[in-house]
């Protein structure tokens, strides 16, 4: 899980996260929020991310809150490309807070709440005020209680959610239309940078709190870091005839030119139908569109273009996706 493992770990590891009995964020009380959800398929009874949705809303205003959108989590962290359109999206209406309910598997209701970042990070790492509780009306019954006595500055906040769509006008800029079915040229020429775990920065962080992610061990997760190192070095000798540059520690698009590396695998997970989507495929096809599965494609770092290769070759599992992808390197596509 390369692209969220090292983020989650310092995040699990550092107390920066408020108790519930705390005070909300100050920001919540004079600026506008967006809410994103995340809701497991499996959990009973169901509720989908807009059923939630709709339940905390009165919550979240009579704690003083501006919930000005509602977003489903996963459309979100695809890919940094599209974490980064959305952040133009909410710079544009001027947002400051960022709430997050994540419903996991055993119903259990998870809210956050923190800063915006005003970039494609999303959501700032400190002073997460956080509760959880079995259901979304005692969550809510939590946040109202955290709101009480709290003069807010939010007077126009809409009585029902809003669920937009941050495509079509005003929405995503062309941070999402650079996807390319096609290998790229000259893979030869220049060396592919590989990130290990551990590279990733804070754009990473919103993964956390997905509903199959939320509070995983940091043993588990630095165990699975460790053998997913170890894999993709294997999978990459075995299947990739050019030169490779492993990137341990993070560096700039300039830096790595500068060092010849003009090209970074990429790897991201979602839901497969949103994942072929956002690339411009067609995915009416799929049998399980919600299927969780990792796509990896290559980042030009030169032209900043990402090319998803000639076949759709994503998998649950992260050493077939890899070797699919690798292998699928070697299709002519010029």
């Amino acid at each position: 899980m390369t692209k969220y493992i090292f983020a989650l770990i310092a995040w699990i590891c550092t107390p920066q996260i408020v108790a519930a009995q705390g005070t909300l964020p100050e920001n919540f009380w004079d600026g506008k929020a967006i809410v994103l959800v995340s809701a497991a398929p499996d959990a009973r009874p169901i509720l989908d991310w807009q059923d939630i949705s709709k339940e905390i809303h009165s919550s979240l205003l009579d704690a003083g809150g501006d919930p000005v959108a509602y977003y489903e989590l996963e459309d979100i962290i695809l890919s940094e490309e599209i974490q980064a359109g959305y952040a133009n999206v909410f710079n544009r209406r001027q947002i400051k807070n960022i709430i997050i309910l994540s419903r996991t598997s055993n119903g259990q209701i998870h809210l956050n709440i923190g800063s915006y970042t005003k970039d494609k990070n999303i959501l700032s790492p400190g002073n997460i005020w956080s509760t959880s509780a079995p259901t979304v009306k005692e969550v809510g019954e939590r946040v109202k209680a955290a709101g009480t006595n709290h003069k807010s500055q939010n007077l126009l906040a809409i009585d029902v959610p809003e669920f937009l769509s941050a495509s079509g006008p005003g929405g995503l800029s062309g941070e999402t239309n650079r996807f390319i079915a096609r290998n790229p040229l000259n893979l030869e020429t220049f060396k592919l940078g590989i990130p290990l775990s551990g590279v990733a920065g804070e754009s990473a962080l919103l993964t956390s709190f997905r509903y199959d992610l939320l509070g995983k061990s940091a043993a588990a997760i630095e165990a699975e870091q460790q053998a997913e190192r170890a894999g993709v070095e294997a999978v990459v000798k075995n299947f990739y005839p050019h030169q490779v540059e492993y990137l341990t520690s993070f560096k700039s698009d300039q830096e790595l030119i500068g060092e010849r590396v003009q090209f970074v695998l990429v790897k991201v997970e979602g839901r497969e139908a949103d994942l072929m989507e956002s690339m411009g495929l067609n995915s009416s096809d799929l049998a399980d569109k919600n299927r969780i599965v990792i796509k990896y494609y290559i980042r030009f770092l030169v032209r900043n273009e990402l090319y998803v290769g000639p076949k759709w070759d994503a998998d649950p599992n992260w050493r077939v996706a890899l070797t699919n992808f690798l292998q699928n390197l070697q299709i002519d596509t010029r």
